[in-house]
């Protein structure tokens, strides 16, 4: 067993045991943290609202949250060409809209638990599609997203 050392006059801090530098830290963290719960809010909202209007009946494909996802995705990817390709944001701007909103418009949980629901149903294959269809539509979208829209860039600066 080792005893304790006491730490040099000249020996460095380290920051990850001084509390002072972690209260700054906490501090310069917190209008991002605040942005994206807020961003959250309103994308998981959005997405409520979009499962209200078009819910899918149960041991049915949940055709919503499919959709919500690829949608979501595309503009994802539209969303992360212009803010890094044309316009220089705000610092939160990428944070409220691109984690927060769309992050919580976008759905894993909604994904998982669909799945779920329709394995204990006994509409296994339905499920199975599901599991293969979300991941490719919503690659397909945020690719197709940021093809386009860098193609509509490139065409409007000729």
């Amino acid at each position: 067993m080792t005893a304790p050392r006491s730490q040099a006059v000249d020996e460095p801090i380290d920051p990850d045991v001084d509390p002072p530098t972690r209260r700054r830290s906490w501090r310069a963290q917190r209008p991002i943290v605040a942005v994206v719960a807020l961003g959250g809010a309103v994308g998981a909202s959005a997405r409520y609202g979009a499962l209200l209007l078009w819910p899918a009946p149960a041991g049915t494909f949940p055709w919503t949250t499919l959709w919500v996802n690829a949608a979501g995705c595309a503009v994802i990817g539209v969303f992360m060409v212009v803010i890094t390709d044309v316009w220089v944001a705000h610092r939160l701007v990428r944070p409220f809209f691109g984690t927060g909103v769309l992050g919580g418009f976008t759905t894993f949980s909604t994904y998982a638990v669909d799945i779920q629901k329709l394995v204990d149903a006994g509409h296994a294959r339905t499920g199975l599609t599901y599991l293969a269809a979300t991941p490719l539509a919503a690659l397909a979208a945020v690719w197709l997203a940021v093809t386009t829209t860098r193609r509509v860039l490139a065409w409007r600066q000729r």
